[in-house]
C-alpha cells in the first residue's frame, strides 16, 4: 500500500515530537534513535527512512522552528527599521522560537553547528546555516550594501552568531538581558565591518 504524502508528513512530525520530548526529559546524550522510534510508535528501521541520525532529527527541529519564525517576521516587517534593528529582530525572533528547547540545544548545537563537527554530520547543520545566512544577506542587501557578500564577511557573521547562540542557550539572566546585550554588541561589531560603497568600488578595481 502506498503511503500518502500526508501520512509521511505526519510520521515525520511524530518522530520530531517524540525526539523533542526525550531530548528534554532524558537529555541529548542519553537519547537514542531506538528510544525515539519506540516513543514515536514505529520501528527503528522506519525512523531511518526519515532521518539518518538523532543529529538530523534535531537539525530538522531547529530548521522548522527558524523557518516558521522567518515567515512570521516577514508578515510584520517594519518599513523604517535600520539594518541593526532588522537583524536584531530576525535573530531574536529565531532564538525565541527555540526557547522551549534550551535544555538540550547547547549539546546538540555543539554537534551539528560546530565547524569542528565530523564530516558524516556535515549536512545536518549546513542546511540551517545556509538558510539563516540567506535570510541575513537578503536583509543586508535590502539596506543598500552591495552583494554578494564575501565569504569572509559571512564567516565573521556566523562566528558571532554562534557565540550569541551558545551564550543565549545557557543564559539565566532576567529576561535574558545579558544575551540581548551581547547580541547588540555583536551586531554593532559586524555592521561596522561591512564594506562601505567606496571601499567596495576600490575592492572591485583591484581584483
Amino acid at each position: 500500500m502506498r503511503i500518502t504524502a500526508k501520512a509521511k508528513a505526519d510520521t515525520r512530525q511524530r518522530i520530531i515530537d517524540a525526539a523533542t520530548r526525550l531530548f528534554i526529559t532524558e537529555g541529548w546524550e542519553r537519547t537514542t534513535t531506538r528510544g525515539i522510534a519506540t516513543a514515536a510508535g514505529i520501528a527503528t528501521g522506519t525512523l531511518f527512512n526519515y532521518f539518518e541520525s538523532k543529529e538530523t532529527i534535531v537539525a530538522a527541529l531547529i530548521s522548522d522552528a527558524l523557518v516558521n519564525a522567518q515567515h512570521a517576521l516577514r508578515s510584520q516587517r517594519g518599513e523604517d527599521e535600520s539594518l541593526a534593528e532588522e537583524l536584531f529582530t530576525l535573530i531574536w525572533t529565531e532564538l525565541t522560537s527555540l526557547r522551549a528547547f534550551r535544555t538540550f540545544l547547547p549539546a546538540a548545537a555543539e554537534t551539528i553547528l560546530s565547524p569542528l563537527r565530523r564530516p558524516s554530520q556535515q549536512s545536518a547543520g549546513d542546511s540551517i546555516r545556509a538558510n539563516h545566512l540567506e535570510a541575513v544577506e537578503h536583509i543586508i542587501v535590502g539596506h543598500g550594501v552591495l552583494g554578494p557578500l564575501s565569504a569572509v564577511t559571512m564567516q565573521l557573521y556566523w562566528t558571532l552568531y554562534l557565540g550569541v547562540f551558545a551564550y543565549w542557550a545557557a543564559d539565566d539572566s532576567p529576561n535574558q538581558e545579558d544575551s540581548l546585550a551581547l547580541l547588540d554588541r555583536s551586531l554593532t561589531l559586524f555592521i561596522a565591518s561591512l564594506p562601505r560603497e567606496g571601499e567596495r568600488d576600490h575592492e572591485r578595481q583591484t581584483q
